[in-house]
């Protein structure tokens, strides 16, 4: 069975990937792909594979552009960290979901749901995906509501970790590494640079400080000022690291710890 993957996190696409070997070892990972454009390129360049893990939210925007750029034939799973509202769309489209993090579990479930619609017959109708856009915009949010990332897998040794962001103090970034700070202190490496992160993560929970730090609002600390109209911020667990808020982002700065 040759299976594709469309997902932007690394750590989550080699979960994925040895799972989906665990549970077949038989099974052929033809590519696996982090964004839309590169899987728009891929599809119309390659043979329609058995199989397609499609994760909702890709680096360069919602996934369901890929539906719109170019024909998809192959059946899809998706993958999501959408609230329930979101998944009852996909219940209703008769379309498979695995909600992150992904249990060896539910992933057999959702390849033995798939290994039995192949076998049936008629074949199963394409998917609707004016539908699907219509049904994940309505719910208990408003149209339009933004969904934000809310746990992320992260590598401990050899094994892979869900971390809720309730969990998360902060992001500091280093050397073109970004590390995760839990509330613990304890510390992992992220994919995602600081730009993405800000684009990910509730900005009523999160706030960018300055070009190496995300920040929990749960993690600052004290306030200090400091020379020409700067902050200096402590959070904790605390950091050896020099934390200044410019002068231009010290009022947004305030404002978003007021609220």
């Amino acid at each position: 069975m040759n299976i594709l993957l469309i997902e932007d996190e690394y750590l989550a696409s080699e979960k994925l990937e040895a799972q989906l070997l665990r549970y077949d070892p038989s099974i052929r990972i033809v590519a696996t792909i982090d964004s839309i454009r590169n899987a728009v390129k891929w599809f119309e360049t390659n043979p329609t594979p058995d199989l397609a893990f499609l994760d909702i939210h890709l680096s360069d925007g919602n996934s369901f552009e890929i539906f719109q750029k170019v024909e998809v034939k192959c059946p899809i799973i998706f993958t999501t960290a959408y609230d329930e509202y979101a998944v009852k769309a996909f219940k209703v489209n008769s379309i498979d979901y695995l909600l992150k993090p992904i249990s060896n579990e539910d992933l057999a479930g959702a390849m033995d749901k798939f290994k039995a619609l192949r076998q049936s017959q008629p074949p199963q109708p394409a998917l609707d995906m004016q539908q699907i856009m219509a049904l994940l915009n309505r719910g208990s949010a408003p149209a339009g509501t933004p969904h934000y990332k809310n746990r992320f897998l992260v590598k401990s040794g050899q094994k892979i970790r869900s971390v809720s962001t309730d969990e998360i103090a902060y992001f500091y970034a280093e050397d073109k590494i970004v590390f995760l700070i839990t509330t613990a202190g304890q510390r992992f490496i992220t994919d995602y640079t600081l730009d993405t992160l800000q684009e990910l993560l509730d900005p009523e929970q999160f706030s960018r400080l300055n070009r190496q730090f995300i920040a929990h609002i749960h993690s600052i600390d004290e306030i200090h000022p400091y020379l020409k109209g700067r902050l200096k911020v402590y959070v904790k667990p605390s950091t050896d690291k020099e934390i200044i808020i410019s002068n231009e982002r010290a009022h947004a700065f305030k404002e978003w710890l007021g609220k």
